[in-house]
């Protein structure tokens, strides 16, 4: 993968420099999957908290429910990122474990289409522990949602 950015330009901007979303009716449609990551630290308070693998609060199973809605928002990435292409997901997953001092989750979407789904895994990963944040903020407002990032995305014009 080159990262030349002298031969880079804005994929969303038309000549005119003006917003535009990328007509990918020339590609191919292949089968495209994306890993992204995020990771949220969960200081003393929140871990003691844990019964086995999950944290269970009077609004439900903390990982439970922050994998849920990591799913709605991949699920909802082009009604939240303006310029991203409506896709249809072949699948969906959203694993969460506890290392150390954080949540780990990473979020895997696989579609079949001519653009791939690295915002569809971002927005998921990023939407799950927001969630998280979300359910144990009654213990503590100390948490840091932090490393949102691509891990891989493949089938497209370059690997990651």
């Amino acid at each position: 993968m080159s990262n030349d950015s002298s031969q880079q330009e804005f994929s969303h901007l038309n000549a005119a420099d003006q917003p535009t979303m990328v007509d990918v009716s020339g590609k191919s449609a292949t089968v495209r999957v994306a890993v992204a990551e995020s990771r949220v630290f969960l200081p003393e308070i929140v871990r003691q908290q844990f019964s086995g693998t999950d944290i269970q609060t009077k609004k439900g199973a903390v990982f439970q429910t922050a994998i849920l809605a990591g799913i709605m928002g991949a699920k909802r990435t082009p009604e939240l990122i303006p310029l991203c292409h409506t896709l249809l997901l072949d699948g969906c997953q959203v694993d969460i474990t506890l290392e150390n001092e954080e949540a780990v989750i990473r979020c895997t979407v696989k579609t079949t289409g001519k653009t791939g789904v690295e915002m569809e895994a971002l927005t998921g990963a990023s939407v799950a522990a927001l969630t998280i944040y979300d359910m144990c903020k009654a213990f503590t407002h100390e948490m840091v949602i932090q490393g949102t990032r691509l891990i891989s995305k493949t089938g497209g014009k370059r690997d990651f």
